[in-house]
């Protein structure tokens, strides 16, 4: 019999979120990236459900089946980290195991410095920590590509509307773009660079996704109804997190720390891990070979069995 994934909602920092639970044993929350789900992990769940977690895995704030406020404001790192905090304290969960993928890595990283009474470990698929800069990310990534506000996703993302009319046209033909295995890195990072200045999805040429025809079908079906434009709040309030974050009281994290990094990620490059190690004090750094942006679903094996090692000694042994 195959591991039974309970669909629930609950209250949390003012919204609705929709939250899967799986399993039983120690918690281990899940935090997907952008444009994902709480679908993304799909494979982790039934993975780490059946050797003695508990899995929680929540449609974050702006995605699926939890709400999505209208204003940018609602989107600052503070209200993310927050919700994550309400919806522990719904479910009456003290302290968890805290992971997340892309934007979900960020996500995840921050709750762990803003609530270490909360985590008891952490572990991020190809998003670095990094404390505020002097800059604001949107720029500082922007130049650290060496790129303009018209060739680099960030910077186009930030006038509502723009991006999504483009990544709501077609649904499908947007998910068959990006979502691809690590042989169509190129595909990404012509979305990153919007075409040369164009289109994020005009110059993709068409080839295969890691998506089977049923994963397709829920990333299509679910945002045909809510549209991208929750998502891409994330992406528009980043400087105003920053503007916050500089002034939080420590940078630092002391907890026991994972960073799964990829060869052949454009955006989330594997060199970057480096920046994390003077403020993560007990970081573990493992490496995924042939492997592109969308770590849990391309490789769904190896990061389940290394989210296993790495949480390993707190699962329930009456499971194995």
């Amino acid at each position: 019999m195959g591991t039974i994934i309970r669909h629930t909602f609950l209250d949390s920092n003012g919204i609705r979120m929709h939250v899967t639970d799986a399993g039983r044993g120690y918690p281990i929350l899940l935090c997907h990236g952008f444009p994902e789900l709480w679908y993304s992990w799909r494979r982790q769940i039934h993975a780490l459900a059946e050797v003695g977690f508990r899995v929680l895995c929540p449609d974050l704030r702006g995605y699926g089946g939890t709400d999505a406020p209208e204003e940018i404001e609602s989107y600052v790192m503070r209200e993310l980290v927050e919700d994550i905090h309400g919806l522990f304290d719904a479910l009456g969960i003290d302290k968890a195991g805290v992971v997340g993928h892309d934007w979900g890595g960020s996500l995840a990283w921050q709750f762990a410095l803003r609530h270490p009474e909360r985590t008891e470990r952490v572990a991020s698929l190809n998003t670095p920590y990094l404390p505020p800069g002097p800059v604001a990310p949107s720029l500082m990534y922007r130049d650290a590509f060496r790129l303009t506000d018209k060739t680099f996703y960030m910077r186009h993302f930030q006038e509502p509307g723009v991006a999504e009319r483009e990544l709501e046209a077609d649904v499908r033909d947007t998910f068959q773009k990006i979502m691809r295995p690590a042989k169509y890195a190129d595909s990404l990072a012509t979305f990153m660079t919007v075409g040369d200045g164009t289109s994020l999805l005009g110059k993709i040429d068409p080839g295969e996704t890691f998506l089977s025809k049923i994963d397709l079908d829920t990333y299509v079906r679910i945002y045909k109804r809510t549209g991208f434009r929750g998502g891409l709040n994330w992406y528009r309030a980043m400087d105003l997190s920053w503007e916050e974050d500089r002034s939080l009281p420590s940078f630092e994290i002391d907890l026991p720390a994972l960073l799964v990094v990829t060869d052949k990620d454009p955006v989330l490059r594997p060199e970057m891990a480096e920046l994390s190690k003077p403020y993560v004090k007990n970081l573990r750094i493992e490496r995924i070979t042939d492997c592109g942006h969308w770590t849990q679903q391309e490789k769904p094996a190896e990061v389940s069995n290394l989210l296993i090692d790495f949480f390993g000694d707190l699962r329930d042994p009456s499971m194995e």
